[in-house]
């Protein structure tokens, strides 16, 4: 078990050393220029003035060493915690305007991931033993599955949020409203938050469905299943069983879209203007933040490895198979 982690940590290692490299090129190959667009937005109307000021940002902000310094003063910053001050809200550090964005994110994809597999796995384990409600949910579920992130989330803005004029449509909170700990102030946020978790549970919802209700047809199919039925085992052991084989594929699929998810969070965020990473990496992108953007994307780049390394110690787990392969017996 030991060489089995130790080689998924090399490989999460350098797959964060070239996601991370790439999320340095990235922001340095945009077109325009950072400095000029915070000079912009300072209004000053003297050259002298405005040229020196450049000279001074610029110098700042490290951009006039050359690339190959530039990254290794990302790198050499990056180990002492340190990403950098923001452009876009200068002097603010960016850790602090992510820290501010990061509890909205989470907040959206924890409860529609884990739900939205549970779920999903759930009703289609049940749907798979029920012809008509078999018949009735799997196109539902395919066309959940196939609707983009963003537009199932503007017909849930348009249809609860303008016409029925049930949930806001933007936001985290009312602007007439302060944080802070009162119940009005939660409730607020809870009806903010509904609509953008609800867009990202419905899609994910109908995959994990139909993934489950075709793997559990497949494993009744199955010769074990087969087998015990003509033992006379009770139909709701061999389900159980069948449920154990089937939810396997589902938490290696969990893994693999993890990615997507955390993407369609991310423009669902921009959809409602919803104050997490997304929103943030927006407003990085158009005021050509390249602090903030590193910033965010390196978060979510961590936060991505973390959660499959966390999923693979849970196959592990759940999965006795691995454990005995890793103790050299047969399977």
């Amino acid at each position: 078990m030991r060489r089995y982690f130790g080689r998924k940590l090399l490989v999460y290692g350098l797959t964060f050393l070239v996601a991370v490299t790439v999320n340095w090129m990235i922001p340095r190959f945009m077109p325009g220029d950072p400095v000029q667009s915070m000079l912009s937005r300072a209004n000053v109307s003297q050259p002298a003035a405005v040229e020196a000021m450049r000279a001074h940002y610029t110098a700042l902000f490290g951009l006039d060493l050359p690339l190959w310094q530039q990254y290794g003063n990302f790198w050499a910053a990056l180990f002492r915690g340190d990403l950098g001050t923001s452009i876009w809200v200068f002097p603010t550090p960016v850790t602090d305007l992510i820290m501010r964005a990061v509890p909205y994110t989470l907040a959206l994809l924890i409860p529609s991931i884990l739900l939205s597999w549970w779920a999903g796995n759930r009703f289609g384990a049940f749907a798979a033993r029920r012809k008509w409600l078999d018949n009735t949910a799997l196109p539902i579920g395919y066309v959940l599955t196939a609707t983009p992130y963003m537009w199932l989330a503007i017909l849930l803005a348009w249809g609860l949020g303008v016409v029925a004029g049930i949930f806001p449509v933007s936001g985290g909170y009312s602007f007439s409203m302060r944080p802070n700990w009162s119940w009005e102030f939660v409730g607020d946020l809870a009806l903010h938050w509904f609509l953008p978790f609800a867009s990202l549970f419905l899609v994910a919802f109908g995959g994990w469905a139909i993934g489950m209700r075709n793997m559990i047809i497949y494993e009744l199919e199955a010769d074990y299943s087969t087998y015990l039925a003509s033992l006379g085992a009770p139909r709701r052991l061999i389900r159980r069983y069948a449920f154990r084989n089937a939810v396997l594929p589902q938490i290696t699929g969990l893994a693999l879209q993890l990615g997507v998810l955390v993407a369609g969070a991310l423009v669902t965020e921009i959809v409602f203007s919803y104050p997490g990473l997304g929103h943030l990496i927006l407003k990085a992108i158009q005021n050509q933040d390249f602090f903030l953007l590193q910033g965010a994307f390196l978060f979510i780049v961590v936060g991505v490895l973390v959660a499959n390394f966390v999923i693979d110690i849970v196959y592990v787990l759940v999965d006795p198979r691995t454990r005995i392969g890793m103790g050299g017996e047969a399977t």
